[in-house]
């Protein structure tokens, strides 16, 4: 799990991508392919099973590898654009 702010090129290339909302809430999420992403609104934080965790919100890019086994804690609804490599 990586959180960084994203590039120019990241802004413009993933404004042209799928979005993926959903509201205040907490869920198990299991990876099958690396997601990279780009918070639009809201706030959420990520563990994975070693206990790690990641917060990230608005502005921030976000990469997600394959196999990752974690909990999602929304804390105020997401949005955000996506994409699978």
């Amino acid at each position: 799990m990586n959180v960084r702010k994203p590039t120019e090129e990241e802004i413009k290339e993933f404004s042209q991508l799928p979005i993926w909302e959903k509201e205040e809430s907490n869920f198990d999420w299991e990876y099958n392919a690396t997601e990279q992403c780009l918070i639009i609104e809201g706030e959420a934080r990520v563990a994975n099973l070693d206990g790690n965790e990641i917060k990230f919100g608005a502005g921030d890019f976000v990469e997600f590898p394959e196999g990752l086994v974690c909990t999602w804690h929304i804390t105020k609804r997401i949005k955000k654009y996506y994409k699978f490599l």
